[in-house]
């Protein structure tokens, strides 16, 4: 089956929409508009009255997509360097050790498992961590529930923080698919 016409995981998509950039005299900043469908259960698109099948949008002001996407880029690079920290730290062995020509050969699945590791993050980088997740929550959740986060809602991989920066992207929207970043968005778009 293609993957348009079924989900076997719990699936969230995410579309942007960016209207004319023509604002009407009223409108004080430009919004974009934040297209949202998700499953909480596999689906087939044959079975539409599937009670497990969500989807809404949300009109957000363009300057603070801008703005978070910056914000995010920034914490993957901080997440990349503390993982590129703790392999060489870990992987380190004299050269005494190394034959000459040796190359380390990663397959695409060890690759994956890497990008999918949790990381440990130093309190400089959890703090921006927060930050950054903070204003998520504030900018898809209703303001009354947007206190600023004191722990991060799920598990941090480069792979999470690669999914929630490619979230705010305007250009490509992306999918995220079940696991703790899926359930923390899911629960702030209900």
């Amino acid at each position: 089956e293609s993957r348009a016409t079924s989900a076997l995981d719990k699936e969230l998509n995410i579309q942007w929409y960016i209207p004319s950039m023509a604002k009407s005299s009223n409108d004080t900043e430009t919004k974009v508009l934040l297209l949202y469908a998700y499953n909480t259960n596999p689906v087939k698109i044959s079975d539409i009255t599937s009670t497990s099948m969500f989807s809404g949008h949300l009109w957000i002001p363009l300057a603070r997509i801008i703005s978070l996407r910056k914000k995010l880029s920034d914490l993957k690079e901080q997440v990349e360097m503390l993982m590129q920290g703790a392999k060489s730290f870990s992987t380190s062995v004299p050269t005494s050790f190394l034959v000459q020509n040796e190359t380390l050969k990663i397959s695409p699945s060890n690759k994956r498992k890497l990008s999918d590791a949790k990381v440990r993050l130093d309190d400089k980088t959890e703090e921006i961590a927060k930050r950054c997740l903070s204003e998520v929550k504030a900018l898809l959740s209703v303001p009354a529930l947007s206190s600023p986060l004191t722990e991060i809602p799920f598990d941090v991989s480069l792979q999470s923080i690669t999914n929630l920066e490619d979230m705010f992207d305007l250009a490509n929207g992306c999918i995220i698919t079940g696991g703790s970043l899926f359930d923390w968005i899911i629960s702030l778009l209900h």
